[in-house]
């Protein structure tokens, strides 16, 4: 079963929300908090494998939420669910390394497929938020355009496919490799371009270029 913490300060919605969940019967809600401090509290009591956060509540928002629950607990998932197609909003949120943004007028198989592709170690941005983001951070002034590290042409392999959007299971699948060699890989990757996180290689992989379908 996996576990997950829904936030959100509208108990209707947030009923909602849990039902559609739910719907998959793989997926448990354990937690439920009406803001963000409510969420982070939650988080130093129970066990989680993705908080799934909205934006605007009271006390304390779903971005300074998702930032405090990454500080504390590196790998947990965190999904933004916002009614939100926000710029700044989704720049923060990347900012403060979250596994996904997505808007709430989804279909329910959306909800799941972004779930899953989270706890899998892919990123998911909506498209609408991503057309209005991407351009901002491909042109953005990082220590990005100065790396100059050789990749080995699987590690290049895997880079791109990150670019494109691909979780582990997806790359593996791909290029014929077990999930702990990509794991393995990715970790490399990092440590030889000095990247933080998969936010900071996918969007290496756009600036220069390597996103590209072959």
């Amino acid at each position: 079963m996996i576990r997950i913490m829904l936030a959100e300060d509208q108990t209707l919605v947030r009923q909602g929300i849990k039902l559609m969940i739910e719907a998959d019967t793989s997926l448990k809600v354990t937690g439920e908090a009406g803001n963000g401090q409510e969420a982070v509290n939650l988080c130093r009591q129970q066990q989680f494998d993705l908080a799934l956060l909205d934006i605007r509540m009271p006390v304390m928002n779903g971005l300074e939420a998702s930032k405090l629950i990454r500080e504390i607990y590196p790998d947990m998932k965190i999904l933004i669910l916002t009614t939100f197609n926000d710029e700044d909003y989704a720049m923060e949120a990347l900012k403060n390394q979250v596994n996904g943004y997505l808007l709430k007028n989804g279909e329910i198989d959306e909800l799941h497929q972004a779930i899953y592709h989270c706890l899998d170690g892919g990123l998911i941005i909506e498209g609408k938020v991503a057309a209005k983001v991407m351009p901002s951070l491909i042109h953005s002034n990082t220590s990005l355009d100065a790396v100059n590290h050789e990749l080995t042409e699987r590690e290049l392999s895997i880079l791109s496919l990150i670019g494109q959007g691909h979780n582990n299971q997806e790359i593996a699948e791909e290029l014929f490799l077990s999930i702990g060699t990509v794991k393995n890989n990715i970790s490399g990757i990092l440590d030889k371009l000095d990247l933080r996180d998969r936010t900071q290689l996918a969007i290496y992989a756009i600036r220069h270029n390597l996103d590209r379908k072959e």
